[in-house]
């Protein structure tokens, strides 16, 4: 069976679907997915209390890293930045203006939405700084898809997905989630296999196992309701991020910040 997917921005969702319900039987064209590593069995937490554990040293040599130029430095990305290319194709300001006065919708308006959602919760991950965190944003996949964030600290690495869902309420269970009880929508799934990326990616240029969670941040919700039984995804609103902070024992100061000098190289992203 061949499926097509036309609306290039729910590409990483329908994928990560997809994968949930077919495993190892699922192919990407043109490009043949990377086989998929074994997920270590997700330990047995409430969200928000991890378990602290030294990464261990591979056997192997990491890859050598690209040359790095200011253009492809992914250290110089604002919250958003990606989203903002794609939005300056949409409808000027004053068109913007028109349309929400006379409250007509808009094809761009979740475009829109999730760029307000990304810098939110981007100008909240940036406080963590001072405790010894680094935070890249908008990191491009060669699928066409992108990361929002990705943290890098002492307690580890989180591979960031932000959903703007103003006034809403929010329902996320094992692998999907539901907004104002509406359609399954696949953000825990997407989530997990994101983070699944990133660990692959990072292993890769690193001499150590990078510990990679994910995280799904939910901006402007009124509500939010967390299955029983999902401990494999971080779930928070906006401000709730700050509880990554204080978490410690993953990585030294020393891997965190080569961790940071592979991930802010943009080709090691587009190579994957």
């Amino acid at each position: 069976m061949t499926v097509t997917i036309k609306v290039r921005k729910y590409q990483d969702e329908v994928l990560a679907l997809l994968q949930h319900h077919l495993g190892e039987g699922l192919s990407v064209s043109p490009t043949p997915s990377s086989p998929r590593e074994p997920r270590p069995a997700a330990p047995s937490r409430q969200p928000g209390h991890p378990t602290h554990a030294t990464p261990k040293h591979r056997s192997e040599r990491p890859a050598a890293l690209p040359p790095l130029s200011p253009s492809e430095d992914l250290a110089r990305n604002r919250p958003g930045s990606r989203v903002v290319g794609i939005a300056e194709r949409g409808p000027s300001t004053v068109q913007r203006l028109k349309a929400k006065l006379l409250r007509q919708s808009s094809e761009w308006d979740s475009w829109y939405a999730g760029l307000e959602g990304e810098r939110r919760v981007g100008r909240e991950l940036e406080r963590l700084s001072p405790l010894g965190w680094r935070v890249l944003h908008g990191i491009e996949k060669s699928n066409g898809g992108d990361i929002d964030h990705l943290l890098i600290g002492p307690g580890g690495v989180f591979s960031i997905n932000t959903k703007n869902h103003q006034g809403a309420s929010v329902w996320v269970g094992d692998s999907m989630a539901k907004v104002n009880g509406g359609k399954p929508r696949p953000y825990a799934a997407a989530s997990q296999a994101e983070a699944d990326f990133v660990r692959r990616v990072l292993g890769r240029y690193c001499a150590f196992e990078v510990p990679v969670e994910p995280v799904l941040v939910f901006v402007g919700i009124a509500s939010l309701n967390r299955a029983a039984t999902q401990y494999t995804v971080r779930i928070y609103q906006e401000r709730e991020v700050a509880a990554l902070g204080p978490l410690a024992g993953r990585l030294t100061p020393e891997q965190v910040e080569h961790v940071r000098s592979v991930a802010r190289h943009r080709r090691v992203w587009l190579r994957a």
